[in-house]
């Protein structure tokens, strides 16, 4: 299997596998309990987050630990607009947020918030003067994806967060998919708050981590709970913890030259498939976009096809982000770019990483070609029962 769909998740490492292992058999204590084997499990904590926020420039006091980047976006959503509903009830986002953060939004209209929605532009970058005219005396919060896991496309972070610096408005953003293939400086983008993931830097599933700013309010959203300051319920898994700082802490130190090596096979597999003579767009933003990141339509041929096709001769692609699937409706993401349903449809998504070689790309093109030249009249039906339906 040629796998290319590191979008959706990565392997775990051999040294997060290694130091889960580790910590599992020596550091297994509850880092809550008083005795000596709950304080050997608090300091490995105390260390991860240190790591992780050396990553970010950030404050160590600030970084909490959570069971998901999905669950990051709720809780850091939630907990800083509850903590700041004193100073007004206006919160805004993005039509182009990761499911979860749209989630969390639709929690906070149910709770008596008002929402916002600013526009983005053909490519999914926030229009930034939208977002000016949409700021009011009573927004406390806004909330921007860092980079966009459909269509790839990077936000032009630094001029929101100089915007909001100079509103006074807290910025909240999903960098679970930016983070470990772009640098993300708390203090340099003036973000008060970062969602991440562990299983998309190569380290275990079910570990994700938030960075909210120490001198930023906030309210839990569990009451009377203890762990993680009270910000989230539960033990914290150490071991995955220690195996998430140490994959990000890989990633970090090798993604200059990784980003070199994945923008390369992106460009060459992009080049092959324009040369296959079969017309094909390429979604979000030609320039500002992730180094590994691939959102592709073929007009007239539907993406589930064709991602069923290159399955069968051992490609793994995608049609969207992991979370979406088995939902019929189509990509809030697309349909925000100004493409219709049926366009929407024929996303493809190919995202590249740590282990993807060269020749890989070039066995990819020629399952391409194969599932190309088959398709024409697969596709014509394909294309026109899901425009009768």
């Amino acid at each position: 299997m040629i796998y290319l769909d590191y979008a959706a998740t990565t392997p775990i490492s051999d040294t997060a596998l290694a130091v889960y292992a580790e910590v599992a058999r020596r550091r297994f204590g509850n880092p809550n309990s008083l005795h000596d084997a709950g304080s050997a499990a608090d300091e490995v904590l105390s260390q991860c987050r240190r790591q992780l926020a050396g990553l970010l420039n950030a404050d160590p006091r600030g970084m909490y630990f959570t069971g998901s980047g999905s669950e990051a976006n709720l809780l850091a959503v939630c907990s800083l607009a509850f903590g700041n509903r004193h100073r007004g009830n206006h919160v805004i986002t993005t039509p182009v947020e990761h499911p979860s953060n749209r989630q969390a939004f639709q929690l906070l209209e149910k709770a008596g918030f008002e929402v916002t929605h600013v526009p983005v532009d053909r490519y999914g970058r926030v229009r930034l003067d939208a977002l000016e005219k949409a700021l009011t005396p009573r927004t406390i919060l806004v909330s921007v994806v860092a980079a966009q896991p459909e269509i790839g496309t990077v936000q032009p972070m630094e001029a929101i967060g100089r915007l909001l610096s100079e509103k006074g408005v807290l910025f909240h953003s999903d960098a679970v998919q930016a983070f470990g293939h772009m640098p993300l400086d708390v203090r340099r983008l003036r973000l008060h708050s970062v969602s991440l993931s562990s299983h998309k830097v190569y380290g275990p599933k079910g570990m994700g981590a938030v960075y909210i700013d120490p001198g930023v309010p906030w309210k839990s959203v569990f009451p009377h709970t203890t762990q993680e300051n009270g910000f989230r319920a539960g033990t914290v898994d150490v071991a995955g913890a220690a195996a998430f700082a140490a994959a990000a802490t890989e990633t970090a130190e090798r993604m200059t030259e990784e980003t070199i090596r994945l923008r390369t096979l992106r460009d060459r597999l992009l080049s092959g498939l324009r040369a296959l003579g079969r017309p094909v767009v390429l979604e979000g933003h030609p320039k500002e976009r992730m180094p590994h990141h691939l959102a592709l339509r073929f007009p007239g041929i539907d993406g589930q096809l064709l991602m069923l096709e290159l399955n069968r001769r051992g490609i793994a692609v995608a049609t969207g982000t992991a979370c979406r699937n088995g939902q019929n409706e189509p990509s809030p993401a697309m349909l925000a770019v100004g493409r219709t349903p049926s366009e929407a449809g024929e996303l493809l998504r190919i995202t590249m990483g740590r282990y993807t070689t060269p020749d890989e790309i070039e066995r990819t093109l020629a399952a391409f070609a194969q599932v190309l030249e088959s398709l024409p009249s697969a596709a014509s039906h394909s294309t026109t029962a899901r425009r009768s339906s």
